[in-house]
């Protein structure tokens, strides 16, 4: 499958800001689905499924927060 320079055949979007906004809003989704893992897993008991979920909570946190940075420093704003 080719892709073009800026994924618009795959996406049908061409608008690589839009991509970005994509992942920083999954990222951030995927934190709260992983705070249900996590109370789950503490619910019945098994502490290392928690600490699992834990780290990838945080590793989406990390991803939605330089998604966000990217973001600031493509549109030129300061906040």
């Amino acid at each position: 499958m080719a892709i073009d320079g800026e994924t618009g055949a795959l996406t049908g979007t061409k608008d690589k800001d839009y991509n970005v906004i994509w992942f920083v809003e999954a990222c951030l989704s995927n934190v709260l689905r992983l705070q249900v893992y996590i109370q789950d897993a503490e619910r019945e008991g098994d502490t290392e499924l928690a600490e699992f979920f834990r780290k990838a909570q945080a590793e989406s946190r990390k991803g939605a927060e330089q998604g966000k940075q990217l973001l600031r420093s493509r549109l030129g704003s300061g906040t």
